[in-house]
């Protein structure tokens, strides 16, 4: 009999929405502030944000141009007090959609692990299988793990935009809505939804801005925050996880040896970095130790305390080491009710010292009195040296099952906070130092013009000085406010060292580095403070000897900068001190680059380019010198300013750059993006140590065929970044009137007005580009949805280059080499990656909006024009060498997240420009300025950065 042949068509399976419950979850958080705004400002205003809602979404989502006239119409019809509530409906639903992408980012996540999916890629699983599949050993990733040190800094900067208040808020509705993914009953379901109901109206009811300037102190205490939310419990949490994935990929290897060292440390320059803030000083590093100081202390008691309670183990049961017992009979605690619990009387005893180093480091309460005195630790070692007997008598007698749940996590954070918490940078511009130095070597008669000399004149007196006994200050002469406050703090940083461990604060970075002259005066001014100590042995004809607490580390900044970074470097480190000093080191130095300062000053590509060259001359200059190179990498959070995804920025390292030693700046809503949530703030972390591994330990292919095709595609770029750097610097700083063009076009003025930071928005008082800030100048061109320096010269570079030669088969090979770069090379495939992701965020029909506010109409239409004819060469472009027509393509979840939220910024923008139309209007009358459309601009401001996410 045939066999019967089904002809029916398949019944195909749903596919499921993985995004479903994304979609769900912004709907939840969308109805509830809904309500809250029909609760609070009444029917009304409820009907006019929701009909704004529904036109700007069909206006965006259906290209439906009727709406967007009509969207037009109804916003320029709002009042004034009907315009800030809309600002503020739009801009608080921007961010409960970030909670919510979170949320499901975190969802996403737990089902890959709960359905055994493969590693994914930026895993510390994914990083060890492959490194195990290339032929690396486990003991060369061991081995990697006891010399590296991976460092993310947080630093404050002026478009911070975020309250901690807010983020307070929010993260109380992001645990309420993670929540709501476990079973719930009926009743928890709907008192869960009562309670995201009240805190959404917590929200609304929270002033989102701040009527006073942020001070220096206030950056501290929110930064502070997130170690509290993450960091302090994450860290050590991630260090577990890799000690078992380690077991797990290399099992044949493991051994009995001790844990690994802490290998990734927290940075900060909160409150040490004074480059450009004159409200930075002594006191305020002194405070800044002191409170990050205070709030681990109050991690270590809560923590201490909280074993005393679990640990009631008795003798009557079972052993305790002789160790564990002696530390019990030094506690304070004498209690007849407690001699059988000796980890308890030895806790207590931890418990007192911890409080009363607390207090000789400046704690001003202890929360919990100690049960008696006791003598306050010398150092953190001695304290973890004390949690380790605990390990160690616990794993000696049946108890290492108890050593997990909390003793392990206070172990790892005692080693990897200390009594300092985060190490403090100190900062300062290089021109600060000169002139500090030209006065104290007037004073001492030493130089009467030592800012006159030449460089050759500078560096002579300058190591003369260094290897002379006496020092050119003198405590009985008058110095400059200047002097006096450079001096004082460098004396802080040798006081805080001594209070609080050598690692509270171990670098010193030089803004505008541009000479040797300019590091060897900060080694002067640390021998005139006590940081730097030399020894001179008269019987030895080797001179003096001399070892400096504080690495000197230069940050080049702008492209000349960059340019000259290998230059300097060799000519620094051929200086017969200055090598002994590195030695002292340990044969390690570390170099800062800037990508703020080049990317205005040279544009996207040329900044891109100019760093990697950078880094590829100072990794052949370190290892020809047999020293240790260490990169520190000074990104912010926006595409122009260095930002996109960290894990493929440190692939796209060139080869041999990052070897095991990464330091790399968060900064401002970044920080809130990245380490808000803990769940979020792990996988972070875990990315930048995946990602340091992987660019570490992976083989690079070193035949000479790979060699000559990497110098192909280095040819290419070199020959693109020329063209766009010409491109970009005609266009900013050789176009007359683009000064007048920015400021008027951007919120920049605005945004100087904002308190979001300590730091002014400009270095000077001037309206230069040249002296604006990076970091203004990137937000301004974010907020009128341009991102310029993002994409700008691109196209022209490209188009250019392929047009050079009129041959048809030469352009082909031209195109098909720039494919085989994306294909090939993992720096030019971020690069276009990072560009995709900001031209997804521009919007030429909303920036046109802005190019409005420019009155002088000649100016307006020949800078726009421009800039218009710059981005559609650029577009073509970047589809002709991706082939994607598409914005986002390759990731279609954020391209989905990118037009979802377009419909909900549009408003925010549009009402920007009306009410910078308004305020400009009366500044210019000299009327009274409406207080309203002051905050109406300001509240916006923040909508629009938080719809965005990296603009900082």
């Amino acid at each position: 009999m045939a066999k019967q042949v089904n002809t029916l068509p398949a019944v195909k399976k749903p596919v499921a929405d993985k995004d479903a419950p994304l979609k769900e979850d912004i709907r939840l958080l969308g109805r509830l502030l809904g309500n809250v705004l029909r609760e609070q400002e009444g029917d009304a205003v409820y009907q006019v944000v929701e009909t704004i809602r529904q036109t700007a979404v069909r206006f965006r989502r259906e290209s439906d141009a009727q709406s967007g006239t009509e969207l037009n119409r109804m916003l320029k019809k709002l009042t004034r007090d009907q315009t800030v509530s809309v600002v503020r409906a739009f801009s608080y639903f921007s961010h409960l959609a970030n909670i919510a992408e979170d949320q499901h980012h975190n969802r996403r996540r737990r089902a890959h692990l709960l359905a055994g999916s493969a590693p994914q890629r930026g895993s510390i699983a994914w990083a060890l299988s492959r490194l195990d599949d290339a032929g690396v050993s486990g003991a060369t990733v061991r081995n990697f793990f006891k010399d590296a040190l991976i460092s993310p800094v947080l630093t404050a900067h002026p478009t911070e935009v975020q309250r901690k208040s807010i983020l307070d808020a929010e993260r109380e509705i992001a645990r309420l809505l993670a929540e709501r993914d476990h079973p719930l009953t009926h009743k928890e379901l709907a008192h869960n939804t009562q309670l995201l109901h009240a805190r959404v109206a917590t929200l609304w009811q929270t002033r989102m801005l701040r009527y006073t300037k942020l001070t220096v102190a206030d950056e501290i205490d929110n930064a502070l925050s997130y170690y509290r939310i993450t960091f302090l419990r994450e860290l050590p949490g991630l260090y577990d996880d890799i000690e078992t994935e380690l077991a797990a990929q290399f099992p044949q290897r493991q051994t009995a040896e001790k844990e690994h060292p802490p290998f990734v440390q927290m940075g900060s320059w909160i409150g040490g970095d004074r480059d450009g803030n004159p409200n930075v000083n002594a006191g305020t590093m002194r405070h800044a130790l002191v409170r990050q100081s205070t709030a681990i202390f109050d991690f270590y008691l809560d923590e201490v305390h909280a074993l005393g309670a679990e640990l009631s183990i008795s003798t009557l049961l079972v052993g305790v080491s002789p160790e564990l017992q002696a530390l019990a009979e030094r506690s304070p605690d004498q209690s007849n009710h407690r001699m059988d619990e000796p980890y308890r009387r030895a806790l207590i005893g931890l418990y007192a010292r911890l409080a009363a180093t607390a207090r000789t480091l400046g704690a001003a309460h202890v929360l919990r009195q100690e049960v008696g005195t006791a003598a306050p630790y010398a150092t953190a070692a001695e304290f973890s040296d004390d949690l380790q007997i605990l390990v160690d008598s616990l794993k000696a007698h049946h108890g290492a099952a108890l050593i997990k749940p909390r003793l392990a996590t206070l172990k790892r954070a005692s080693e990897i906070f200390g009594f300092h918490m985060a190490t403090l940078d100190m900062r300062q511009s290089s021109d600060v130092h000169e002139r500090v130095l030209a006065e104290m070597f007037a004073r001492a008669r030493v130089a009467d013009n030592y800012a006159g000399l030449g460089e050759e004149a500078k560096i002579k007196l300058l190591l003369d000085e260094l290897g002379k006994p006496r020092l050119l200050y003198s405590p009985y002469l008058e110095y400059s406010t200047e002097t006096d406050s450079e001096l004082a703090i460098l004396r802080t940083a040798r006081d805080v060292r001594q209070r609080y461990g050598e690692r509270a604060i171990r670098n010193y970075i030089i803004s505008h580095t541009e000479t040797v002259s300019d590091l060897l005066e900060v080694l002067l001014l640390q021998k005139e403070t006590g940081l730097l100590h030399v020894q001179w042995d008269a019987a030895s004809n080797s001179g003096p000897q001399a070892e400096m607490e504080l690495m000197v580390i230069p940050l080049f900044e702008t492209i000349p900068d960059l340019r000259c970074a290998t230059d300097i470097m060799q000519r620094f480190m051929a200086i017969p001190q200055v090598r002994h000093l590195i030695a002292k080191q340990g044969e390690l130095q570390e170099v800062m680059l800037g990508y703020s300062d080049s990317n205005k000053d040279g544009g996207f590509l040329t900044s891109t380019w100019e760093l990697y060259k950078a880094e590829t001359r100072l990794i052949e200059l370190f290892n020809n010198a047999g020293v240790k190179l260490r990169l520190f990498h000074g990104r912010g959070g926006t595409v122009g300013r260095g930002g996109g995804p960290s894990y493929e920025a440190i692939l796209a390292q060139p080869a041999g750059t990052v070897n095991g030693q990464i330091r790399l700046t968060e900064q401002g809503e970044i920080i809130a993006s990245k380490f808000s949530n803990p769940e979020i703030g792990r996988r972070n972390l875990e990315l930048l140590v995946a990602a340091t591994l992987e660019a570490s330990l992976m083989p690079n292919a070193a035949d000479s065929k790979e060699a000559r095709k990497l110098a192909g595609f280095e040819r290419v770029m070199e020959e693109l970044s020329e063209r766009a750097y010409h491109t970009y610097r005609n266009l900013v700083y050789e176009t007359p009137g683009f000064t007048d063009y920015f400021f008027a076009a951007t919120p920049i003025a605005e945004i100087a007005e904002l308190n979001i930071g300590s730091r002014p928005a400009s270095r000077k008082s001037t309206r230069r580009i040249e002296d604006l800030r990076a970091i203004p100048w990137g937000f301004s061109w974010g907020q009128c949805r341009l991102l310029l320096p993002g994409w700008y010269g691109f196209g022209s570079a490209i188009a250019s280059w392929l047009e050079e030669d009129s041959d048809g088969k030469e352009q082909k090979r031209r195109v098909a080499q720039l494919r085989a770069m994306v294909k090939e090379w993992p720096f030019f495939a971020t690069l276009l990656s990072n560009m995709d992701m900001v031209l997804a965020k521009t919007d030429l029909a909303v920036a046109s909006r802005y190019a409005d506010l420019v009155s002088d109409r000649k100016l307006r239409n020949s800078i726009f024009k421009r800039i218009l004819e710059e981005h559609e060469r650029t577009t073509v472009c970047l589809a002709t060498i991706t082939g994607a027509k598409e914005r986002l393509a390759g990731n279609p979840l954020l391209a989905r997240s990118i037009k979802n939220r377009f419909a909900y910024l549009d408003p925010l923008n549009h009402l920007q420009v009306e009410l910078i139309k308004r305020h400009r209007a009366a500044t210019a009358d000299g009327r009274k300025l409406d207080e309203r459309v002051r905050r109406g601009i300001h509240l916006s401001i923040n909508g629009i950065a938080a719809g965005l996410r990296n603009t900082g």
